[in-house]
């Protein structure tokens, strides 16, 4: 993994974007070391990195939400062997709000499953990308200042 890491540092922006593209899909991978690692390692644009890094994680969260467009409610019937009326009532009950959920797809663990949430229940894409996007965003303005904060 190490390797993989350093390999990604060493193709400056673009190897961010990757990183961050990877860590935004159902790929256990951690963007932030790269992150980091390019802010540091060699002295790189702080907007340029948060915005390698956020389009990069913002397609991943793109990616995850075109996955869960692809899923069928008879698989929640089948499979979790959810009566069909009741997976239709909370697809109503969630399906305005699912969109703004979205926002929170930059949480570690949960984040990928949000987004694919808000494809599966077919969210409005547009609304759904504007919010995956500006939480994208935030979380690496703020991964910036923790950075900076920790290392002065």
């Amino acid at each position: 993994m190490s390797e993989i890491l350093y390999f990604l540092t060493e193709y400056g922006y673009i190897g961010l974007f990757f990183a961050a593209f990877l860590a935004a899909t159902i790929l256990p991978f951690s963007s932030e070391v790269v992150f980091t690692g390019l802010l540091y390692s060699t002295q790189s644009d702080v907007w340029l990195c948060i915005l390698a890094a956020t389009l990069g994680n913002w397609l991943g969260g793109i990616t995850c939400y075109w996955l869960g467009r692809l899923g069928k409610t008879e698989w929640i019937s089948r499979y979790l062997r959810v009566p069909p009326d009741k997976v239709t009532h909370w697809q109503n009950k969630i399906q305005g709000k699912a969109a703004l959920a979205a926002f929170f797809s930059f949480l570690p663990g949960i984040g990928d499953l949000i987004a694919i949430a808000a494809g599966y229940l077919r969210a409005n894409f547009w609304l759904t990308s504007t919010s995956i996007l500006i939480g994208k965003f935030l979380r690496f303005v703020v991964w910036v200042y923790i950075t900076y904060w920790y290392w002065a």
